[in-house]
């Protein structure tokens, strides 16, 4: 595998040889328990007796990595719905998010599901989730995850993110995991890291999703902004325009931290371009730090604030 597209970034990966080494190993299948119908010490248990041996996740106690060769999606308790898979790096944005039972939450870009079922759970199959993506045949794949772990508190719809209707808020969390290059999902799609592809071509859309998501939350609610690539011009670019548009007033940073995860700080800096000083509380997630794909994460709380 060829990492020539990625070399813009070796001046701010501070271990290069083992970003590149992790890159050319398989993914680790990970997968989270489904609480509402059993729990994380029942399924290691169930698995466990299966022939899968499974190595829990640190940091989130409900989750558990299964050997590369493994195939999750064929045991009898993924289709009764004890459990989801999905990648250990995609499960920070709803963590960070810290959906809470009896909220109204928002999924922007929601398709295929998988976040929108983690939402689902941890609101214990409460409240409200609206998982909004505009490619119906994709809306399609949230409808057979929700119904295969028995989630009935979400409802989706087909519009185009960043021109929600307005009047469809306020909402007291919103996720916008956006489009974008995807450059964090070459170690199972390689075909992301093709030079012809482009970088930064989906930067308007991901400006009009998160101006969309600001104008929808409630004072005091909170939006977290994510993607699955390295390229700073979907990630602080992105976030230093809503905060330059909204104003420290309106819109500012927290904290995008989860102990027992490492991940490096947002960038300040980049291509002679100055961030936002509250950027380094953004998330950077690089494989090379705890055997993932790569992510970007950033929490943000819409004011007033005095």
């Amino acid at each position: 595998m060829s990492f020539e597209t990625l070399e813009r970034y070796r001046p701010f990966i501070d271990d290069w040889d083992g970003f590149v080494a992790a890159l050319s190993r398989p993914l680790p299948i990970c997968v989270w328990t489904n609480t509402l119908k059993s729990t994380p010490e029942q399924l290691a248990q169930w698995m466990a007796e299966g022939g899968y041996p499974i190595d829990p996740v640190s940091w989130y106690a409900r989750a558990f990595k299964l050997p590369s060769n493994a195939s999750p999606g064929n045991r009898i308790e993924y289709v009764a719905g004890l459990y989801h898979v999905q990648e250990e790096a995609s499960l920070l944005p709803v963590v960070l998010l810290d959906p809470q039972p009896h909220e109204r939450i928002f999924d922007m870009c929601a398709a295929p599901g998988n976040k929108t079922a983690q939402i689902a759970v941890h609101m214990q199959n409460t409240g409200t989730v609206l998982a909004n993506d505009r490619d119906f045949r994709r809306v399609r794949a949230i409808g057979h995850a929700l119904e295969r772990l028995g989630l009935h508190n979400t409802t989706t719809t087909t519009f185009d993110a960043a021109n929600f209707p307005r009047e469809s808020g306020p909402f007291d969390r919103i996720l916008a995991d956006v489009p974008c290059s995807c450059e964090g999902t070459s170690r199972k799609n390689p075909e992301v890291l093709d030079p012809t592809r482009g970088i930064g071509l989906a930067s308007g859309l991901q400006k009009a999703i998160l101006k969309k998501a600001v104008q929808l939350c409630r004072p005091g609610g909170r939006i977290v902004y994510s993607t699955c690539t390295y390229a700073p011009e979907e990630n602080e670019m992105v976030v230093n325009d809503a905060l330059g548009e909204a104003g420290h007033n309106m819109l500012r940073m927290i904290p995008a931290q989860i102990p027992g995860f490492k991940s490096a700080p947002g960038l300040l800096e980049w291509q002679g371009q100055s961030f936002d000083p509250q950027m380094k509380q953004a998330m950077r997630v690089y494989p090379h730090h705890n055997d993932t794909g790569g992510f970007f994460v950033a929490v943000l709380e819409k004011g007033p604030f005095t």
